[in-house]
């Protein structure tokens, strides 16, 4: 393994636990009975949730990047 594989595992670990750290606001109920109406509803997210919700785009976007790179770099 070379230094990228080490930052790829690491990443991927990260992304992991906050993806895990975010809240769900929908109820698995709702999704079979049918009977939330506003699902499509615009609500902005603030605090804590926009900071999780913007470190996971920007760690999987690392996570790619750097993934790519690892496969055209030489071993």
């Amino acid at each position: 393994m070379i230094w990228i594989d080490y930052f790829i595992v690491f990443d991927a670990i990260f992304l992991a636990i906050i993806v895990m750290m975010m809240r769900s606001t929908d109820n698995i109920n709702d999704a079979f009975s049918g009977e939330k109406s506003e699902l499509f509803k615009n609500k902005k997210t603030r605090g804590f949730e926009l900071f999780l919700m913007r470190a996971a785009a920007v760690l999987s976007a690392i996570l790619v990047v750097a993934v790519v790179l690892s496969n055209n770099l030489p071993r």
